[in-house]
């Protein structure tokens, strides 16, 4: 295994990572924002009033993207388990 090989599976995998939580991560931060602006524009100022939106937010993207995900992560672990006779080399 040449360390090229190497780099190329981590580049991959790190893409799966970010295109995994990408649509999660981003899920969040929107409506953070937008309960933070909601909070600004009241002055209520109440820490767990983002929490609830945020997971709800959150559960309701990961129905919607949970079998794109899911698609993406056995597709990746599968071409990884069909190229280890060629790493072996």
């Amino acid at each position: 295994m040449t360390p090229e090989t190497v780099l190329t599976i981590g580049s991959q995998a790190l893409q799966l990572v970010l295109m995994l939580a990408a649509p999660l991560l981003l899920t969040a931060l929107a409506v953070g924002v937008l309960i933070g602006v909601f909070q600004a524009a009241t002055q209520i100022n109440e820490q767990t009033l983002s929490f609830i939106p945020k997971l709800l937010a959150t559960a309701a993207v990961l129905v919607f993207t949970g079998p794109w995900m899911l698609r993406l992560l056995t597709e990746y672990t599968k071409r990884l388990y069909d190229s280890i006779p060629a790493l072996i080399h």
